[in-house]
C-alpha cells in the first residue's frame, strides 16, 4: 500500500470551525503522482520499493529530459509522461501497483497522521545567535564580547577545537522532518492538503508527504 505522496507548499491560511475556533494550516498541492517504477524484493533490486513522478501543471516533453531519463521513461511503454521530480517511497511488502498508476490526495483522510520532509529555508551565513540560540554578553560600557562566541578550546591541551564544536556557519538549506502532523482536511477536486500547523520550506517548496 502506497502511503505518501509528493506535493509543494502553497503557503498557509486558517479554517474556521462552526463554534468559532480558528486552526492554523499549511495548504500542499499533493498529486497527482504517477507510478514510474515498482522495485521488490524478489527481484534484483532486493528491497520493496515505488518510485512515483509528480505531475505538474506545465509538461514536461520528453526531448528536454536527459538522455539517461528518457531511456527510462521510455521503459514505462510510453503511457507515462516525463516528469522533472522523482522520488522512491520504501515499501513494508511488495508493491499492490502497477507502472502508469495515479497516486491522488485522497490516500489520506482527515484526522490522518503525517510526517512532511521539506528543505528548509536557506539563512546564508549566520552567527552564533541566530544559528545556535547562544546568548550575547554584556552590552555595559568597554565590552568587547557583545554577539562573539565566545571561547571555543583549550591552550595547553589538547590545543585544538573539539570536532563537533558549535560555531557559525551556513544556516538552513536542509533537509528537515516534521513528525505527527495532524491532517486537518483533504480536498479532492483541487489535489489539497491542509495540514495542522507549519511544514518546512518556503511556499513553493517542493516536500514528501508520508503516513507516520
Amino acid at each position: 500500500m502506497i502511503s505518501g505522496i509528493i506535493g509543494r507548499k502553497l503557503g498557509m491560511t486558517q479554517l474556521f470551525a462552526e463554534d468559532g475556533t480558528v486552526t492554523p494550516v499549511t495548504v500542499i498541492k499533493a498529486g497527482p503522482c504517477v507510478v514510474i517504477q515498482t522495485k521488490s524484493a524478489a527481484g534484483r533490486d532486493g528491497y520493496n520499493a515505488v518510485q512515483l513522478g509528480f505531475v505538474e501543471d506545465k509538461p514536461v516533453r520528453l526531448k528536454n529530459v536527459s538522455k539517461p531519463l528518457r531511456g527510462h521513461f521510455e521503459k514505462t511503454g510510453g503511457g507515462t509522461p516525463p516528469t522533472r521530480v522523482l522520488r522512491e517511497f520504501r515499501l513494508g511488502e511488495e508493491p499492490d501497483a502497477a507502472i502508469g498508476d495515479q497516486i491522488k490526495v485522497d490516500v489520506f483522510a482527515d484526522g490522518d497522521k503525517i510526517d512532511v520532509v521539506g528543505k528548509s529555508k536557506g539563512r546564508g551565513f549566520a552567527g552564533t545567535i541566530k544559528r545556535h540560540n547562544f546568548q550575547r554578553g554584556p552590552e555595559s560600557h568597554g565590552s568587547m564580547n557583545v554577539r562573539a562566541p565566545g571561547s571555543i578550546g583549550q591552550s595547553a591541551y589538547p590545543s585544538r577545537v573539539i570536532k563537533g564544536t558549535r560555531s557559525s556557519g551556513h544556516m538552513g538549506d536542509a533537509r528537515v522532518t516534521v513528525q505527527n502532523l495532524t491532517v486537518a482536511k483533504v480536498d479532492v477536486e483541487n489535489n489539497l492538503l491542509m495540514v495542522r500547523g507549519a511544514v518546512p520550506g518556503p511556499n513553493g517548496g517542493l516536500v514528501i508527504v508520508k503516513k507516520a
